[in-house]
């Protein structure tokens, strides 16, 4: 008997951080064995007098938001991170302490409390990547900053308390672990092949067309080959760019179209406003060099079999290692055939 790796259990790498995902596919040959439901209704109003993100009302903290018609963004009134942390440090090899500052600020996508931005129109989708990009060039020449992570949880299930279309900004004086360790991997990759490792993942990728989603002028989108997450996709360039920064008008504009074909179906998948959590990896702003750097926008949804059934990371996935049953290739051929029109038909 030959290995055959869409019937037998075995491990993928992930080339950009080193971690291995088990797959096991002979515990379920269709990407949809599950219940089907009924489309879960959207009831939002376009305002909600009790919600904090919206125009003119009052936030958590007090403050009141102006009546604003566009994007809109401010420092969390609540943040993780603080501008004036004071230096502190304790090197006991258990208690290894360092204190860090950063700031973090809410990003508001729209005036509107119902909409999501598989629901908004190309033009407001434009002034989101705006807003990404102009928040990223003001926040990254500040001093203590060395990393900005832009990002978004959408839904109850990823633990967004607030339903108001909106992501967020947490910059940081510590550059995260999984950051590291992909701007070792391709600076690495970079030394040894001379070209990025992404660009020629993607290229690598094209032409085997097993996990392409979608494709525009500037972008892909596709399942990584290593995705952990049942219905995860990663967006990648088709040319080098290091970070918001280096992103052109026409980037910004084809970065969204990717964002709005690839979340329409995730909407349309169990017909329902698909829960996930988004964020894009670029190159730290610490004045160093990060030679192969490839931005990319990484989209993790929880969602299983159904509107409501989520996968867990429980039992070996929480003491070992990520495991997957449906594999990339055919969670990629699913959302593929879904239709880029959104089952609400806004």
């Amino acid at each position: 008997m030959n290995f055959n790796r869409e019937d037998h259990p075995h491990r993928r790498r992930n080339p950009l951080t080193g971690a291995w995902v088990l797959v096991s596919p002979h515990r379920t040959k269709r990407p949809w064995t599950g219940q089907i439901e009924k489309p879960i209704p959207d009831t939002k109003p376009e305002y909600d007098p009790g919600c904090y993100l919206c125009p003119g009302n009052n936030r958590a903290g007090g403050v009141k938001n102006p009546t604003y018609t566009g994007t809109f963004s401010f420092i969390n009134d609540f943040s993780a991170l603080l501008s004036d942390t004071p230096p502190g440090r304790d090197d006991d090899f258990f208690y290894q302490t360092e204190s860090v500052r950063g700031m973090c600020k809410v990003l508001i996508f729209s005036p509107s409390h119902r909409l999501t931005l598989p629901q908004m129109g190309p033009e407001d989708l434009l002034k989101v990547a705006e807003m990404w990009q102009k928040e990223y060039k003001e926040i990254s020449v500040l001093p203590d900053i060395n990393y900005i992570q832009i990002f978004e949880n959408k839904g109850a299930m990823m633990g967004c308390s607030n339903p108001h279309p909106h992501g967020q900004i947490w910059a940081s004086q510590s550059i995260p672990d999984e950051i590291l360790k992909k701007c070792e991997t391709q600076a690495e990759y970079l030394k040894a092949h001379g070209r990025p490792l992404l660009l020629d993942y993607v290229e690598k990728e094209l032409e085997k067309k097993e996990r392409i989603v979608y494709v525009n002028d500037s972008f892909v989108v596709l399942v990584p080959y290593w995705a952990v997450w049942p219905y995860e996709a990663m967006i990648v360039p088709r040319k080098q760019l290091m970070s918001m920064a280096d992103f052109s008008p026409a980037d910004l504009k084809f970065l969204m179209d990717a964002v709005r074909i690839l979340t329409i179906k995730y909407d349309n998948l169990f017909e329902t406003s698909f829960p996930y959590s988004a964020g894009m990896h670029q190159s730290p702003c610490d004045g160093k060099e990060h030679p192969g750097f490839t931005w990319h926008m990484l989209f993790y949804p929880p969602l299983l079999r159904s509107a409501t059934i989520k996968k867990f990371m429980v039992g070996y996935e929480l003491l070992a290692g990520p495991q997957r049953d449906i594999t990339p290739e055919a969670s990629a051929a699913k959302l593929r055939e879904l239709s880029d029109r959104h089952y609400l038909h806004l």
